[in-house]
């Protein structure tokens, strides 16, 4: 089971990375033949949005630094909740960036 497992795995790693994803019907055929619950909710999940997934693996762009920024702005919220006004958060969120802009 482990091995086949690991199989996948390794199959789709080569999927993403050859930038071509002609194999993944395949793939998301023999995940659903291995009858786990887990894994036909993530191939299900696939197959829901394919196109969108075929886009991923075969364009360069995407928008992960918009949900990067996103994300800690979030937690900075998460983190911030109940605390003051709008400013103290804004004031953090601008320090981070300030001291992210320098080192980089």
């Amino acid at each position: 089971m482990f091995a086949t497992l690991y199989e996948l795995r390794n199959e789709f790693f080569e999927i993403i990375y050859s930038k071509n994803p002609n194999g993944l019907q395949g793939l998301l055929r023999k995940i659903r033949d291995l009858n786990i619950a887990e894994l036909n909710t993530y191939a299900n999940g696939i197959s829901k949005d394919i196109e969108a997934v075929k886009n991923g693996i075969m364009l360069a762009y995407n928008n992960g630094l918009a949900e990067g920024s996103v994300n800690k702005i979030k937690v900075v919220k998460r983190i911030m909740y109940g605390r003051n006004s709008f400013d103290l958060p804004k004031a953090k969120v601008l320090l981070c960036e300030n001291i992210r802009c320098g080192i980089n």
